[in-house]
């Protein structure tokens, strides 16, 4: 390679294919109870186009179960009632809307595990009034996109060594 006349040797990159292979469905899968091969959950773009068309109730309720969210407080994530939720049949496909809320609700829970080393422990801090978050607890901004915003960008501090 040149640049500007100048010879500039080009270093081969041996890195395997492996490494830029997507992971997103196979952490979705444990956090949809199983569910996100089922429902090609394995790509970004899988992801996308399923949050168009939506998932199934009992996919939704393996997710609550999961990260140990009961149905007043997932529901009150969704923006939908409890008595809403309970009346739908478990293969019903829930509207888009809840479905993409799920999903990110699943990515946060995902990087948390990731930051945290454990899923059981980013839980117990997802429940923990924080210092942070003006004494509140993580999951109860979880209603806003904001506060999911926030609880991003906690992570990432917390990550890197940065404490409030």
């Amino acid at each position: 390679m040149s640049y500007k006349g100048k010879h500039i040797p080009v270093k081969e990159l041996n890195e395997p294919m492996v490494a830029y292979m997507p992971t997103t469905g196979n952490l979705f899968s444990n956090l949809f109870g199983g569910s996100a091969q089922q429902f090609n959950l394995m790509s970004d773009f899988d992801i996308l186009n399923t949050s168009r068309t939506g998932l199934p109730k009992r996919v939704l309720m393996a997710l609550a179960k999961t990260i140990s969210l009961t149905l007043q407080e997932f529901s009150n994530i969704m923006h939908i009632s409890e008595r809403t939720l309970q009346r739908y049949d478990d293969d019903t496909i829930i509207k888009t809307e809840y479905t993409e809320k799920a999903i990110e609700l699943a990515r946060l829970y995902t990087r948390g595990e990731e930051v945290f080393g454990s899923l059981d422990k980013f839980k117990i801090w997802m429940k923990t009034p924080l210092y942070v978050f003006k004494g509140e607890t993580p999951v109860s901004l979880l209603d806003t996109s904001i506060g999911f915003d926030m609880i991003f960008k906690e992570l990432g501090r917390i990550e890197h060594g940065i404490f409030a």
